[in-house]
């Protein structure tokens, strides 16, 4: 070594640290990276909806054909979200990309990857998707560790402004919240696990799971549409035997409502359901509302009782800081298929408005049979997140062929019909009972969001969000005797 290329490489210590040194601290580094990622519990998980838009939101906002949230783990990159890469779940950790970009403090961008000696000989760029642009930014923790990286790529060379690159940074502190509520969650489900098992071992009393939440990531209003659907999901899935509709009707363009509903499968023959709304609007009500849904979403899948997961989720609300004072209300069930084509309902509610059951008045329900509308109400149930001691409620029905259930917001019933008059308890009724007998939930929300948009003054003046389930078919005839 020369004596200039020797004073290129000192530090500005009058002794040079060692290699050894170096490469101590640097193990040092990564084993506490690692120990991050690890304690944050999130690879092999589950495809997640919340992630896999941030992806698909990344890439229209690019304009790439490649976007992807990764995990480092010691010896692979993880795929948390791929839009784009369809079956892709994880590679080898070959530096060049995502396992150099984690080492930085920053974002990192490739314009041309074949004009990069590192990035030149990754898989993904020598194998057959032909890599040519990356840029990816670290997703960082509150404690400085970087456990991986939101990517956009593409198989041409490209460049982008430093406008662009804040902008992908934004994105991935975005996906950090994501990931910091979900591992909040998780120690709330820990820590409550933990309390109710010693409750059981002291009192003898049934141990209730116990879950938490995760909060969506604040929103700003350039991007108040897109963090809209995250707090949805994107589709109802397929139930056997069951008709499903639903409907989001937001009352402003500009604001991120509070909100939500959600409808998805525990076990075989066995389904949950929520719908509920947060108070007020804007960024603070759409991180309560990504909090409150995916707190009910995780404690639905511990527990089959409705009224223990409206507590976890008031346990929730008074613990976390962030939600402040804000409160909710909320319906939470559980669907139970039954051998003869109907389905046992159980329904909680926590100072949500009733449910309706729909019927038809005689079992042939026919052209012209009348409906019968019976409103749902558990006796009792207060606001979730207002109260230390909140107590809930719950009751059972049945819906047989033939019958729908309705669930919505407040929103609905408070529509204004004039300058002094709203629909109200009376009018909703009124116009459920007009509906044909064994309509269905499809033809009931498409006549629902039709009287939001004619029979209104302006519309309706605060969010209004339906779920209807129905069983198609007619009721069986009862045997004589």
């Amino acid at each position: 070594m020369t004596e200039g290329a020797w004073e290129s490489e000192v530090s500005p210590r009058l002794v040079p640290p060692s290699a050894a040194a170096d490469r101590e601290a640097a193990a040092d580094v990564e084993a506490a990276r690692i120990e991050a990622v690890r304690r944050y519990d999130i690879l092999d998980t589950p495809p997640d909806g919340a992630f896999d838009r941030i992806a698909a939101l990344a890439a229209r906002l690019f304009d790439v054909p490649l976007a992807t949230v990764t995990i480092v783990d010691v010896d692979r990159i993880w795929f948390k979200a791929a839009h784009g890469l369809e079956g892709v779940r994880e590679i080898g950790r070959d530096p060049g990309l995502c396992a150099s970009a984690v080492l930085g403090d920053g974002a990192l961008v490739i314009p041309d990857t074949l004009l990069d000696d590192v990035a030149r000989g990754n898989s993904l760029v020598t194998g057959s998707l032909g890599i040519r642009f990356y840029a990816a930014a670290p997703l960082v923790t509150r404690d400085g560790h970087r456990l991986g990286t939101l990517n956009i790529l593409d198989t041409v060379p490209r460049s982008i402004s430093p406008q662009d690159t804040a902008l992908l940074t934004e994105l991935a502190d975005i996906v950090m919240d994501e990931l910091e509520l979900r591992l909040s969650a998780l120690q709330a489900v820990r820590d409550e696990r933990e309390r109710a098992a010693a409750k059981e071992q002291l009192a003898g009393v049934e141990r209730e799971a116990r879950i938490r939440a995760e909060r969506d990531a604040s929103s700003v209003a350039a991007f108040a549409s897109a963090l809209q659907r995250t707090l949805l999901p994107p589709a109802l899935p397929t139930v056997p035997g069951l008709e499903l509709a639903c409907h989001y009707h937001t009352a402003s363009a500009h604001e991120v409502g509070g909100d939500f509903y959600d409808l998805f499968a525990l076990r075989d023959g066995e389904w949950a359901f929520f719908l509920g709304d947060v108070c007020g609007r804007g960024p603070e009500a759409a991180a309560l509302t990504s909090l409150v849904r995916h707190t009910l979403r995780v404690s639905a899948q511990h527990t089959a009782d409705p009224v223990a997961v409206l507590d976890v989720l008031n346990k929730a609300l008074l613990e976390d800081v962030t939600a402040g004072s804000r409160f909710c209300t909320a319906v939470v069930g559980t669907l139970t298929a039954r051998g003869d084509g109907g389905f046992d309902v159980r329904l909680a509610t926590g100072g949500h408005p009733p449910a309706y059951r729909l019927r038809p008045a005689d079992a042939a329900g026919g052209t012209g049979t009348p409906t019968v509308v019976e409103a749902v109400r558990p006796a009792g149930g207060m606001l979730v997140g207002a109260f230390p001691q909140a107590r809930f409620a719950a009751t059972a029905l049945r819906l047989d062929p033939g019958d729908t259930l309705l669930l919505y917001t407040d929103g609905l019933p408070e529509v204004r019909t004039g300058a002094d008059r709203w629909l109200g308890w009376e009018g909703l009724e009124a116009f459920l009972a007009a509906r044909p007998a064994a309509g269905g939930a499809a033809d009931l929300v498409d006549a629902t969001v039709e009287l939001l948009r004619t029979q209104t003054l302006e519309g309706a003046e605060d969010d209004v969000a339906l779920l209807a389930m129905s069983v198609p078919g007619v009721r069986p005839v009862p045997r004589a005797g």
